[in-house]
Protein backbone atom coordinates (compact mmCIF):
# COMPACT_ATOMS: atom_id res chain seq x y z
CA UNK A 1 0.00 0.00 0.00
CA UNK A 2 1.28 3.17 -1.19
CA UNK A 3 1.92 5.80 1.23
CA UNK A 4 0.64 8.66 -0.62
CA UNK A 5 -0.91 11.86 0.61
CA UNK A 6 -4.56 12.19 -0.85
CA UNK A 7 -6.24 13.39 2.20
CA UNK A 8 -6.81 16.64 -0.30
CA UNK A 9 -8.73 14.52 -2.77
CA UNK A 10 -11.12 12.40 -0.36
CA UNK A 11 -12.02 15.50 1.12
CA UNK A 12 -15.19 16.04 -1.06
CA UNK A 13 -17.74 18.31 0.06
CA UNK A 14 -21.22 17.25 0.06
CA UNK A 15 -22.99 19.77 -2.25
CA UNK A 16 -20.44 17.75 -4.63
CA UNK A 17 -21.79 14.19 -3.88
CA UNK A 18 -24.90 14.18 -6.15
CA UNK A 19 -22.50 15.17 -9.17
CA UNK A 20 -20.38 11.89 -9.53
CA UNK A 21 -19.51 9.68 -12.42
CA UNK A 22 -17.53 6.39 -11.46
CA UNK A 23 -16.01 4.23 -14.55
CA UNK A 24 -13.72 1.53 -15.17
CA UNK A 25 -10.84 2.00 -17.90
CA UNK A 26 -8.52 -0.89 -19.43
CA UNK A 27 -4.80 0.58 -19.78
CA UNK A 28 -4.33 -0.52 -23.42
CA UNK A 29 -1.09 1.32 -23.94
CA UNK A 30 1.80 -1.21 -25.22
CA UNK A 31 4.27 0.12 -22.14
CA UNK A 32 1.33 1.06 -19.73
CA UNK A 33 0.79 3.87 -17.73
CA UNK A 34 4.92 5.46 -17.90
CA UNK A 35 5.86 9.61 -17.94
CA UNK A 36 4.66 10.34 -21.24
CA UNK A 37 0.99 9.11 -20.79
CA UNK A 38 1.15 10.56 -17.35
CA UNK A 39 1.86 13.97 -18.79
CA UNK A 40 -1.26 13.91 -21.25
CA UNK A 41 -3.51 12.64 -18.12
CA UNK A 42 -2.26 15.05 -15.70
CA UNK A 43 -2.75 18.03 -17.78
CA UNK A 44 -6.65 17.17 -19.17
CA UNK A 45 -6.86 16.35 -14.93
CA UNK A 46 -6.16 19.69 -13.97
CA UNK A 47 -8.06 21.54 -16.94
CA UNK A 48 -11.16 19.98 -15.45
CA UNK A 49 -10.49 21.05 -11.86
CA UNK A 50 -13.17 18.23 -10.35
CA UNK A 51 -12.31 16.15 -7.54
CA UNK A 52 -11.31 12.82 -8.90
CA UNK A 53 -9.53 9.87 -7.77
CA UNK A 54 -7.86 6.81 -9.46
CA UNK A 55 -8.27 3.86 -7.62
CA UNK A 56 -5.50 0.71 -8.98
CA UNK A 57 -6.91 -2.52 -9.34
CA UNK A 58 -5.30 -3.01 -5.84
CA UNK A 59 -7.87 -0.57 -4.35
CA UNK A 60 -4.50 1.83 -4.07
CA UNK A 61 -6.43 5.62 -4.86
CA UNK A 62 -4.09 8.65 -6.17
CA UNK A 63 -4.66 12.39 -7.70
CA UNK A 64 -4.31 12.00 -11.44
CA UNK A 65 -3.58 15.82 -11.21
CA UNK A 66 -0.23 14.42 -9.28
CA UNK A 67 2.12 12.56 -12.34
CA UNK A 68 4.27 11.77 -9.01
CA UNK A 69 1.18 9.30 -7.65
CA UNK A 70 -0.20 8.61 -10.41
CA UNK A 71 3.11 6.69 -11.66
CA UNK A 72 3.09 5.34 -8.34
CA UNK A 73 0.29 3.09 -9.08
CA UNK A 74 2.51 1.27 -11.94
CA UNK A 75 0.01 0.50 -14.32
CA UNK A 76 0.58 -2.14 -16.86
CA UNK A 77 -1.11 -2.78 -20.53
CA UNK A 78 -4.04 -4.68 -19.17
CA UNK A 79 -4.94 -3.07 -15.56
CA UNK A 80 -8.18 -1.95 -15.07
CA UNK A 81 -8.71 1.25 -12.98
CA UNK A 82 -11.73 2.87 -11.76
CA UNK A 83 -11.99 6.59 -12.35
CA UNK A 84 -14.19 8.32 -9.57
CA UNK A 85 -15.37 11.98 -10.43
CA UNK A 86 -16.97 14.81 -8.40
CA UNK A 87 -17.92 18.13 -9.98
CA UNK A 88 -20.14 20.49 -12.21
CA UNK A 89 -18.42 18.26 -15.28
CA UNK A 90 -18.13 15.27 -13.97
CA UNK A 91 -19.47 13.44 -16.73
CA UNK A 92 -17.15 15.50 -19.43
CA UNK A 93 -14.09 14.37 -17.33
CA UNK A 94 -14.99 10.94 -16.45
CA UNK A 95 -15.63 10.28 -20.13
CA UNK A 96 -12.08 11.79 -20.84
CA UNK A 97 -10.21 10.48 -18.50
CA UNK A 98 -11.45 6.73 -19.75
CA UNK A 99 -10.44 7.56 -23.52
CA UNK A 100 -7.14 8.84 -22.06
CA UNK A 101 -6.18 5.48 -20.01
CA UNK A 102 -7.58 3.16 -22.76
CA UNK A 103 -5.47 5.64 -25.23
CA UNK A 104 -2.57 3.35 -27.43
CA UNK A 105 -0.42 5.91 -27.10
CA UNK A 106 1.82 6.27 -30.51
CA UNK A 107 4.39 8.06 -29.43
CA UNK A 108 6.54 8.63 -32.72
CA UNK A 109 9.94 7.07 -32.56
CA UNK A 110 13.34 8.82 -32.03
CA UNK A 111 14.67 9.41 -36.04
CA UNK A 112 18.24 7.79 -36.22
CA UNK A 113 20.36 9.78 -38.50
CA UNK A 114 23.50 9.84 -37.31
CA UNK A 115 23.82 12.59 -34.82
CA UNK A 116 22.89 11.75 -31.34
CA UNK A 117 22.02 15.25 -30.10
CA UNK A 118 19.29 15.64 -32.63
CA UNK A 119 17.76 12.50 -31.29
CA UNK A 120 17.59 13.07 -27.66
CA UNK A 121 13.88 15.96 -28.24
CA UNK A 122 12.42 13.61 -30.66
Amino acid sequence: MSNLNIGRIMDIPPEQSEKTCKRSAVVKNNAGIHCRPTAVIVKEARRFGNEIIVHAPDGTPADPTSAIELLALGLDKGSEVEIEVHGDEAEACCARLVELFETEFDFPPREKNGDADDNLMA
